[in-house]
């Protein structure tokens, strides 16, 4: 009896508002991203931009790898207007959405075969402003739930995520058709406005002081008003800078193998990376046709996504977090060959379905391994911040080192291409045998009781 209570209780906890608003939360994080990559590099293969400048536009999504730098502004800074009227995250959140909004609009007014260097400026846009809207959603989604919630938030927030991901790619695709790119970018821009009508309707969550952070504050600001040249609004701005902004990182190195395990969130998923980079041009250069790669490659491949978070979900549980993040990292690694083979193949619809298949299943459990790895690895004193930068480090193999992907594809050709993929897994995985070993810090148990 006790166990089916334990089951409806779990179920029971999807039923609360505040879980129910995350999930348009993600909604609108996740719809951001295709619109600077998948979507965008159709737009710019369609308009004739070489492989080399569409291989370069990857590195448009850099504000994701560094938004660590202005996660403590979203954290203390108050807006003037806003975060009175509103409160600190509710403030920020639509302050960020009123810059995405027009910068979308503003990336879907340009013309790519005229004015391209326009085109990836509006990107950039685009990706600064959702990289400080995933930064408000993050701390919102921690501060607004109870602690018996966080397990259900987060499954929202990267359901929802997924959604939004979803109908800016294959909405993406089926529109542009009928409609052209100007007029599914404002209706982008247009569904994003939905998280921020979401949590005005929720309310602002209740400040919970981070004791740790705020001692710490007190205890820095009292040690510069004994100077005499640093007394005043001088010493309580120096200590602010040191305990939001140092302080996270200080926190951060002080741990066994920091070194080590930054390194590794930055290559778990290089592999992965580099493969999705050009995999919109590469199905449409092998004579798939846009309604082809929306059905498979997007409708499908979602599915499959969703069905590897679940499975990472359940692997963690079964496995333990180490040994999952090695199954997960080798399925990654072997799913790249499937598209080399694709590539020797031809438009063969049923294989692309394999690869599509095998791949996003792959990369679902990847994910839900690493968003945990990443969870795990965050000080609760400093969260909102270690986490943008934890975060940020798996945007650099999204944005710096799979800008690269349109040379090496042009050089290698797509069958050696997708080899030398799998291949950059294995720097990842090496760092994981000895992060494995070491057994570097984390706030959960690596095995499960």
């Amino acid at each position: 009896m006790n166990r089916m209570q334990n089951w409806l209780a779990g179920i029971a906890v999807y039923r609360d508002r505040r879980v129910l608003a995350i999930l348009v939360l993600g909604f609108a994080s996740g719809l951001p991203l295709a619109l600077t990559g998948q979507t965008l590099q159709a737009w710019l293969t369609e308009s004739g931009t070489s492989l080399q400048a569409i291989g370069l536009f990857a590195s448009v999504g850099t504000p994701y790898a560094l938004k660590f730098l202005w996660a403590p502004l979203v954290d203390r800074l108050e807006l003037p207007g806003l975060t009175k009227r509103l409160g600190r995250r509710r403030g920020w959140l639509i302050f960020a959405q009123i810059l995405l909004i027009a910068a979308i609009l503003g990336l879907g007014s340009t013309d790519p075969r005229d004015l391209l260097y326009l085109t990836a400026l509006c990107a950039v846009a685009v990706a600064f402003a959702s990289a400080t809207q995933d930064t408000v959603i993050d701390a919102w989604r921690v501060e607004i739930l109870e602690e018996r919630q966080l397990a259900a938030g987060a499954a929202c927030i990267v359901f929802g995520y997924r959604i939004g991901m979803l109908v800016s790619s294959a909405g993406a695709l089926y529109l542009a058709g009928p409609l052209g790119w100007p007029m599914v970018y404002a209706i982008m821009a247009a569904l994003v406005a939905l998280g921020g009508v979401t949590v005005l309707l929720i309310g602002e969550p209740a400040s919970r002081p981070r004791e740790d952070a705020e001692r710490r504050f007190r205890e820095v600001s009292a040690w510069l008003e004994a100077r005499p040249h640093l007394r005043g609004w001088v010493a309580k701005f120096a200590a602010w800078l040191y305990v939001g902004v140092a302080g996270p990182f200080l926190q951060f190195a002080t741990r066994r193998g920091w070194v080590a395990v930054l390194l590794f969130v930055l290559l778990f998923k290089l592999g992965d990376s580099l493969a999705g980079a050009l995999a919109t041009s590469f199905y449409l250069k092998l004579g798939f046709s846009r309604e082809q790669i929306a059905e498979v490659s997007k409708l499908y491949g979602f599915a499959a996504t969703m069905l590897g978070l679940f499975m990472g979900g359940w692997l963690m549980q079964a496995a333990g977090l180490y040994r999952s993040l090695w199954i997960c990292g080798i399925l990654q690694m072997g799913s790249n060959l499937l598209f080399a083979v694709l590539a020797l193949r031809g438009a063969d619809l049923w294989f692309l379905a394999l690869t599509v298949g095998v791949e996003n299943l792959a990369g679902g459990m990847g994910t839900a391994a690493l968003v945990a790895y990443l969870s795990a690895l965050c000080n609760v004193a400093y969260t909102a911040t270690q986490y943008a930068l934890l975060s940020s480090l798996t945007a650099v193999a999204r944005t710096f080192l799979s800008s690269f992907a349109g040379f090496l594809a042009q050089s290698l050709g797509w069958p050696l291409f997708f080899v030398a993929t799998a291949f950059a897994a294995l720097p990842g995985l090496i760092l994981l045998a000895w992060l494995t070993r070491q057994g570097a810090e984390t706030r959960v148990m690596t095995k499960p009781a």
